[in-house]
């Protein structure tokens, strides 16, 4: 078993790259039948889903958009619940599809204080594109469309994914395994 350490932590691969890979492109092939003869705009969250929006559009067929928005939930390893906008969208989004590109989520509450604030702006739907899901963890009940996996409520990093800024430039994703 693979293992790396990142400041007082220890973590495990959890997820292979061959098998992430592989769930990426599946689910763009979802996003490309269900978006056929639209143009939708894609909205990667930053700084997480860097690495995922990035192998999703590779996999993208249609004629397509991509912003990028920031926002603040977590503190270290755990969520604070609150929701900050740190870099904002500029795109007009009225009429338009527009798939959210996440990494991970978790309680919910950050994708959906996105959702709301993207349905002001009149889009004509908006769908949540996930790497990973904590389904035990959610307090909000959201309509994840796609996503690659379902995972446990365990503190994960890499492929984008941190702990304090550090991990996100795995290929493969890990689960803490140890605090040293």
């Amino acid at each position: 078993m693979e293992t790396l350490q990142v400041k007082d932590k220890k973590f495990a691969v959890s997820i292979p790259e061959a098998e992430i890979l592989k769930q990426v492109k599946r689910v763009a092939g979802e996003i490309n039948r269900d978006y056929d003869g639209r143009e939708p705009l894609f909205l990667a969250v930053l700084n997480g889903a860097f690495i995922f929006a990035a192998d999703l559009m590779k996999e993208v067929v249609l004629p397509s958009e991509i912003q990028f928005i920031k926002l603040a939930s977590y503190e270290g390893t755990t969520s604070t619940g609150a929701v900050t906008e740190t870099i904002g969208m500029t795109a007009d989004i009225s009429g338009r599809d527009v798939v959210i590109i996440e990494d991970i989520v978790d309680t919910g509450l950050t994708m959906h204080h996105l959702v709301d604030s993207l349905s002001a702006r009149s889009p004509r739907s908006i769908a949540i594109c996930s790497l990973l899901v904590k389904p035990a963890n959610l307090k909000i009940d959201l309509d994840i469309r796609y996503k690659c996996f379902e995972i446990p409520n365990d503190f994960i990093l890499g492929y984008g994914l941190d702990y304090d800024g550090f991990g996100r430039n795995t290929r493969d994703i890990y689960t803490v395994v140890e605090t040293v």
